[in-house]
């Protein structure tokens, strides 16, 4: 097994020389592997040559220059504002554009001028301010401040701290203020981390939207009322949205403006801590969606225009812009934004306890193009050349070798739809050192097939196809949705399926109506078919579980600020007379199910039926033989089914049965015994009976757990 399908270097360019092939496999130690791995990799030998040598040089160079990885990602040490142990204060800022640098704040009644920084060199300033008389605080915890600069223009701008660890808005404020945070008693952690998971379960959150009331949901909330329903549905890791901080609570968290501030519209850093705490207790790892493909536009309480020239942290001109997101792009060759970027990195790490990051908008960082009007075929010449930015890659390394360096448990994924080779694999093989990617055609396949396809019509084959069609031995987390199926403008899979009938036929009161009765089971059979075969990890986004109603629409203008759409509506699963709770009871027991038997770190499937006619489609995972009949009406007495393990097999999981909102045509006491009865190339086979739209986890008993 080597590339995925689809691959491409069929038609590649020449096989590079043997001398430059020598050359790249002496400069990158594991290459070796990487190309018996995927031998269609061998003619861009010399790609991985130079990307891994860029990587080395500037890891060296901030060796040499700063000390080390560990001293340079440390940058939140000394940038910003601190207390020292005197009393006094200690300011440091990177503003190479301007001519002056002051702090101002309530501290000295917004006088602009009186505390001036000193100018250092390569653009730094800093400013050391004494204690008062009687050693008293200066700055006290909570005040106000601004940075000022003055620009080589003369224009006085106001600025908030590219460092600054806590920003809030006052309601009657379209900007935001920076804050000063030095608490008394900060958070003591109180937990140790989890070990990482050997299979990830992701429960993609955000806090905001997690109460069923309409308005913003805190920190608190998620803590008491949100972690115990994940523990409880079997989820091991969360996947935190919107956490660093962003002025428009409608772009998601995606277009930030502090990139070290935890969002103050849910409460505080130490309630944040508090959160991320309490998960540890309950053995959940703590993901953070991290922005560093781009960032706000704002300048007022953003990054942009910090020093009055729009090249501080950003590339100047078209270069720094993304067209569609109309957002800024850092320049991540500049020494102090490789020096920003990785001390974000590490602070989320350090000071929130966070164990890993999925890394959004990869392919925006991998390509000079962002991924704007491509349509990657799988050609490999897509991957290499002069469209990869590769400043941007070297700096993916280096914060995946930070990471990983830093927390060896820590996990990281990649957002990328271009499907780049090698992008989770260690760097040492030439990779950019991603621990897993997200399967993001898995997603738009279920929604293409039930928005395009009758039921009969579906393809058995292109299922297993795309639910299987991933880079060896590069892990990926399957979905059948996220967040972004569930915004406004797309519909999730249970509206698909069931559309205006959720708001009226869901009462366990009422008879099934037919389309209650197909969307609710074939829900069920969508996630289950893509936790058990899709990849190495699975996610869901909270509430989708259980099939939310609604979709996703923060408030703002066009819908006149409402909130009504900015919520999950958790009561609807609590409620015994609604059929929500059938489907959330269904995701509840897959997850537990996999937390025995560990398919998720268990080799690839072996898939022994999809067949076309009779709509099944059979395969083995970590000693579990999994069955789905996708067929909308033909039920199968006594059905072959291939196995590669004699034993006795029972059903442990079961999609029609009663606390699902299935028909119950099942009997659980049946045993399964199979035969030296070859069937689908498998040594032996077992006669099973399988309902029409029915998912079926049968396990070999014989077999020690």
């Amino acid at each position: 097994m080597a590339a995925p399908a689809g691959h491409p270097a069929r038609e590649a360019r020449s096989e590079c020389s043997e001398e430059a092939l020598a050359a790249a496999l002496a400069d990158v130690p594991e290459l070796a592997r990487l190309l018996e791995i995927d031998p269609y990799l061998k003619p861009f030998a010399p790609d991985f040559q130079r990307r891994y040598k860029l990587f080395s040089k500037t890891l060296n160079n901030i060796g040499e220059n700063e000390g080390g990885i560990d001293k340079f990602s440390r940058g939140y040490e000394s940038f910003g504002v601190h207390r020292c142990a005197d009393g006094g204060l200690y300011c440091k800022e990177w503003a190479p554009g301007a001519e002056g640098v002051f702090l101002t704040g309530d501290f000295n009644d917004w006088n602009p001028f009186a505390y001036p920084y000193k100018k250092l060199d390569f653009g730094k300033w800093e400013l050391y301010i004494p204690p008062k008389q009687n050693r008293s605080v200066l700055v006290p915890h909570g005040s106000k401040l601004k940075v000022v600069i003055r620009s080589k223009s003369g224009e006085i701008l106001y600025r908030i701290s590219p460092w600054a660890k806590y920003v809030t808005r006052d309601s009657d404020n379209v900007n935001y203020d920076w804050i000063h945070w030095n608490p008394e008693h900060p958070y003591k952690f109180k937990h140790s981390k989890p070990k990482k998971p050997r299979g990830l379960r992701i429960y993609e959150s955000h806090v905001g939207i997690s109460s069923y009331e309409g308005k913003i949901a805190s920190y608190k909330h998620f803590t008491c009322n949100i972690l115990p329903r994940i523990k409880d549905l079997g989820y091991n890791c969360i996947q935190m949205m919107a956490i660093m901080e962003h002025a428009y609570y409608a772009s998601f968290g995606y277009q930030i403006t502090s990139f070290f501030a935890a969002s103050s519209r849910f409460g505080t850093p130490e309630e944040l801590k508090e959160l991320v705490d309490t998960a540890h207790s309950m053995g959940i790892t703590v993901l953070l969606d991290v922005v560093h493909s781009h960032a706000s536009k704002n300048s007022e309480d953003g990054l942009n225009m910090f020093d009055g020239t729009e090249s501080c942290y950003f590339h100047y001109g078209p270069r720094g812009n993304h067209n569609l997101w109309d957002s800024r792009l850092f320049a991540y060759s500049s020494w102090e934004v490789l020096r920003f970027l990785l001390s974000n990195i590490r602070w989320w790490l350090e000071e929130y306890g966070f164990d890993g990051f999925r890394f959004d908008g990869v392919t925006s960082m991998l390509y000079h193009h962002h991924g704007i009007g491509q349509n990657f075929s799988g050609d490999y010449h897509e991957y290499f050349g002069l469209e990869v930015d590769e400043d941007a890659l070297t700096y993916i390394m280096l914060a995946n070798h930070l990471v990983h360096t830093l927390y060896p448990d820590s996990i990281t994924i990649a957002e990328d739809v271009s499907g780049m080779p090698a992008l989770c694999f260690p760097i040492s093989l030439g990779g950019a050192g991603f621990d897993y990617r997200l399967a993001m055609a898995v997603p738009d396949k279920w929604i293409q097939l039930l928005k395009e396809y009758k039921d009969e019509d579906w393809n058995m084959g292109n299922i297993v196809y795309t639910l299987t069609n991933r880079r060896y031995l590069e892990k990926c987390i399957a979905y059948a949705e996220s967040h972004d199926q569930a915004l406004v403008g797309d519909k999730t899979l249970a509206f698909w399926l069931m559309d205006a009938e959720m708001y009226t036929n869901m009462s366990v009161l009422t008879p099934f109506t037919p389309v209650i009765d197909r969307g609710i089971q074939l829900h069920k059979m969508i996630r289950l078919i893509t936790h058990a075969l899709g990849g190495e990890g699975y996610l869901n986004f909270m509430g989708n579980e259980f099939g939310h109603p609604e979709w996703l629409d923060f408030p703002r203008k066009g819908n006149n600020e409402s909130y009504h759409y900015a919520r999950r509506q958790f009561h609807l699963t609590d409620d015994d007379l609604l059929r929500y709770k059938f489907l959330n009871n269904f995701d509840r027991d897959m997850n537990k199910l996999e937390e025995r038997c560990h398919w998720l770190s268990a080799p690839q499937a072996y898939v022994s039926e999809q067949h076309e006619t009779n709509k099944i489609i059979a395969f083995e995972r970590a000693g579990l033989l999994f069955v789905f009949n996708f067929h909308p009406s033909n039920s199968y007495t006594d059905y072959r089914l291939g196995t590669t393990v004699p034993g006795k097999y029972k059903i442990v999981l079961d999609s029609d049965a009663a606390e699902y909102g299935g028909h119950q045509r099942l009997d659980h006491n049946t045993d399964f015994f199979s035969k030296p009865f070859e069937h689908n190339n498998c040594p032996y086979s077992l006669l099973v009976y399988i309902p029409n739209r029915v998912a079926l986890v049968l396990q070999n008993v014989d077999l020690p757990n």
